[in-house]
């Protein structure tokens, strides 16, 4: 199974994609981190954000996108701009066919370091550990997207059983 992950941000968008075999084993394919200035006009943030998961999705070919659930924030134009890049990506994923799921933050640490309150040291040394990498990515937008994709690829069985048993 190949999996895109999207950890959004209107900023920097981080963008992982894995593909996931047998055994839990999973291997990196590509990852960016996706940048708009913030002088620029929103809606033109958001197209660019939109024509480069596009992009990624007619090159690459995923089977699925994973997209980190926006959470409650303090800050509510971050919470905004987070939730208005997490749109378009889900609406470039449907457009094209593909399933979407959304796994949280703490669904994410959980997955990779077995703690859901993990520090962000903690999964990025995870995240270079289960891939082989001899760095972590940077930036952190990159490593949560890497996370991110190798939790639902963990997910993505267990979740199948369960739509399964409930049809």
């Amino acid at each position: 199974m190949r999996v895109l992950a999207i950890d959004p941000g209107l900023t920097r968008c981080g963008v992982g994609v894995v593909d996931a075999g047998a055994s839990r084993r999973v291997q990196l394919v590509q990852v960016d981190v996706l940048r708009t200035p913030p002088e620029l006009a929103l809606g033109l943030r958001l197209t660019s954000i939109y024509d480069a998961v596009v992009a990624y999705i007619e090159r690459l070919q995923p089977d699925v996108m994973a997209v980190e659930r926006v959470f409650s924030q303090h800050n509510v134009r971050t919470a905004m701009g987070t939730a208005q890049a997490a749109a378009v990506a889900i609406l470039a994923a449907s457009q094209a066919g593909l399933e979407v799921h959304l796994h949280t933050p703490s669904e994410v640490k959980a997955s990779v370091t077995g703690n859901g309150r993990a520090q962000k040291d903690q999964v990025a040394i995870m995240v270079t550990k289960l891939l082989g990498l001899s760095q972590r990515p940077t930036p952190a937008d990159a490593t949560d997207a890497l996370a991110l994709a190798i939790c639902h690829a963990w997910r993505a069985p267990a979740m199948n059983k369960i739509a399964a048993a409930t049809r």
